[in-house]
Order: C-alpha cells, then structure tokens, then sequence
C-alpha cells in the first residue's frame, strides 16, 4: 500500500511540474515571431510567416476599423511613410474584409508596398499576445526576434528609433 501511495505522489508531483505557465503570455514564452494565419482582403490568400520578407524588421498591428487610436496610428504610419520603408508592416483585424479594405483605402494604407492588410479569421493573434486594447504593436527584428510590444498609440519615431536601435 505504502508503494501505491508513493506512486500516486511522485506521480502528482510531476504532472503538477508540468503544468503550462498561463500567467505568462505566450508571446513572453516564445518571443519570435508566430507562425501566421492569416487572409489577405482578397479573401482567397493565406498570408503565412512565409510570405514575409527575410531579413526585414516586422511591424505586427492589431487594429479595428472603428477604433479612433487605430485611425489615428493608421494615419502616422502614412504620414511617416518614408520611415517605414525598410520594415514590413502586417496589419491585422478580425473585422469583416470589406471592413478592413475601406480601413486601407481611407487612411492610404494600400498605397504602401510594405504593408499588408489581413484578417485574423481564428483569432489566433488576440489570444497570442494577450491584447488588452488596441491598438497593439508587435516589433520583430530581422532575426525574427521580438524587440517589444506597445498598446494605445505609440509615438512613431519610438517605433523607429526601436527598430534603428536593431542594425
């Protein structure tokens, strides 16, 4: 009996050290870039890790159409076009598609060759990076490696001055 009891304990203990962390978001745990799924507005294309540029910083935006800070970034990133060149910009919405398309017409979003507008159809990402409210900004360096997150508006040249701090 004694031998049972000790099995049972020993046996507890280790699936009690193998419980996962959920204190710690995922993106905490593994700090490069997710694997990506994603559909572009065509709403035919999957956009995965794959199709991103190699060797090319990452700019992940999480945004709604309907969230002022969202147009306001939205409008910066535009403005600041220049700056942007050399970093790859993936927005991405769980809105509808034609949400997301006239989101990118109105703030000149699809006049950028750097920047891709997709939908999140699963989900995937809100729960990946524990968003708490948008919008929200995932910086990658061109290893993949994450450089930081940022909630709410962001100063763009905080946004740059991160990325150049990485060459």
């Amino acid at each position: 009996m004694k031998t049972w009891f000790l099995s049972v304990a020993l046996f507890a203990s280790l699936v009690s050290m193998a419980q996962v962390d959920t204190t710690t978001p995922p993106y905490q745990r593994y700090p490069t870039l997710p694997p990506l799924q994603l559909l572009l507005t065509d709403s035919v294309t999957q956009y995965t890790k794959a199709n991103l540029p190699k060797k090319k910083n990452v700019l992940v935006v999480l945004f709604s159409p309907d969230c002022e800070h969202c147009q306001h970034e939205a409008g910066e990133i535009v403005a600041n076009a220049e700056g942007f060149r050399d970093i790859q910009i993936v927005m991405v919405s769980t809105y509808p598609l034609y949400r997301i398309r006239e989101f990118a017409e109105t703030y000149g979003l699809n006049k950028m060759e750097n920047v891709v507008m997709t939908r999140d159809p699963n989900y995937l990402l809100i729960s990946f990076y524990a968003v708490r409210n948008l919008p929200f900004m995932a910086l990658y360096n061109k290893k993949g490696n994450l450089i930081t997150v940022g909630y709410g508006n962001v100063a763009i040249d905080k946004i740059l001055s991160l990325f150049n701090s990485q060459k």
